[in-house]
């Protein structure tokens, strides 16, 4: 009897509450310990050209994504971002007359796309519209929004190398999204201040990751060229490592998470 009401007694003990979930941070909505805030400007920075995301829903879900961290980098408006599968919406409010302006320009590696150096030095400003989300997600919304294909489409062709080191890029010149709208800031408003500040808060969440037993990824494309590619290579992987090789190019500057 004894035993039966020392059971009871510690089922009593457990509160009923839930436990509370760990603080987080006002602005960047993650966790208080792994908060890069502190990384980002110390003033948002306000740049003549706008940067306007098409987010697969996906990314969203995703805990080290990039976004926030340019929307928080830059002056509030700077950086809209619109949700969804296709584009626009009904519930899309002014996007389509974003999209309709011209000078509103789509990064996107399509044959039609022009070296973003080549635009007019004259135009004053630019909408500049990047496609938040994976390689496939990003050719399915571009497949199933018609609007893309009517606008200007550009490209970066750059060497640098990504310091998102802690996911696995498609290939050598892929760009997380914070570095591809930071890059083409950059390069139109002949300011290299963008890839210099915008970055620092994805140094910050890599290195946090990494000192807490995260690893160094290599691109795809690294792991195939020295064998060491766990998996076997599909048709689109081929066909993508293909064109870059033979065009020395970038292709997938815009994307983050893999084929």
């Amino acid at each position: 009897m004894e035993e039966s009401e020392s059971v009871w007694e510690d089922l009593s003990n457990i509160p009923a509450d839930p436990p509370s979930k760990r603080k987080l941070c006002d602005k960047c909505k993650r966790p208080a310990v792994v908060c890069w805030c502190s990384a980002l400007p110390s003033e948002r920075i306000t740049p003549r050209s706008n940067i306007i995301l098409l987010q697969h829903p996906a990314e969203e879900k995703r805990c080290l994504r990039t976004a926030p961290m340019l929307q928080l980098g830059l002056a509030e408006n700077k950086c809209l971002i619109f949700k969804g599968k296709r584009f626009p919406l009904t519930r899309h409010e002014n996007l389509e007359n974003i999209l309709r302006q011209p000078n509103t320009i789509l990064l996107y590696p399509s044959k039609a796309s022009i070296n973003i150096e080549e635009l007019d030095s004259k135009e004053p400003s630019y909408n500049i519209v990047l496609i938040d989300g994976t390689w496939p997600q990003a050719k399915a919304i571009y497949a199933s929004s018609p609007i893309l294909h009517t606008i200007k489409q550009v490209k970066l062709v750059c060497r640098n190398i990504s310091n998102y080191i802690i996911r696995t890029q498609p290939t050598e010149g892929c760009l997380s999204t914070l570095e591809t709208a930071a890059e083409a800031l950059s390069q139109l408003e002949m300011d290299p201040k963008y890839s210099e500040l915008l970055v620092r808060p994805l140094h910050m969440l890599c290195q946090y990751q990494l000192d807490n037993g995260a690893v160094t990824h290599q691109s795809k494309e690294f792991l195939i060229k020295t064998k060491t590619y766990p998996k076997l290579i599909g048709k689109r992987l081929s066909k993508l490592l293909k064109s870059t090789n033979d065009n020395d190019e970038s292709l997938t500057n815009f994307t983050k998470n893999g084929l």
